[in-house]
Parts: structure tokens; sequence; C-alpha cells
């Protein structure tokens, strides 16, 4: 990649000094083919669709949770698994929307 001219006299090809732009783009370039080649592939122990998957059901989970202590707790008191009762939630739509 070095620039070569003829010196004029004795037809010999010789080499120029690359520029400091040249130079630098040059080793970027070999840095970049280095990283390419040595890169090993990882293995990941948990894939990602079962890291959202776990997400997803955590969250249900906390949720249920949350709906639980509140309903039993700060709410009415009760049962605490009422609220997981289709009769509760059509009881709580009918407060809401006023049937």
């Amino acid at each position: 990649m070095t620039k070569q001219t003829r010196s004029q006299e004795k037809g010999k090809v010789t080499e120029q000094p690359k520029s400091n732009k040249e130079q630098k783009a040059s080793r970027r370039a070999e840095r970049k083919r280095q990283k390419k080649e040595n890169k090993k592939y990882v293995r990941r122990i948990v894939p990602v669709w079962l890291k959202v998957l776990l997400v997803l059901v955590l969250s249900l989970f906390a949720l249920a949770i949350g709906l639980i202590i509140g309903f039993t707790f700060i709410g009415d008191g009760g049962e605490p698994l009422d609220i997981l009762k289709m009769e509760t939630w059509k009881h709580i739509y009918d407060l809401v929307w006023g049937e």
C-alpha cells in the first residue's frame, strides 16, 4: 500500500514514505482485521428469548402478588385469593363503569 515511483535516471522502483493519515488508516484497518480474526463466538448460557419469557412471567407474578396485597390489606380485607376470581373483577368493572 505504499506509493511507488520510478526514478527517472535509474529506472528503479522506490518507495515513498506514507503520509500520517495513510499510516493511521492502515493501522486502523489492520486492527479491525485482527479483531475480526480473533473474535470468538460466545455461547450464551441463557438465550435471549428465555430471558424475555422469564421477565414476562416474573412481571405477571409480581402483578398478582401486588393485587393480592392491595386487595387484602389496603382494600376491603377478605380472602387474599378472591382478587383472582372473575366475579371480583366483574364487580370492580360494575363499580367503575356504573352499570
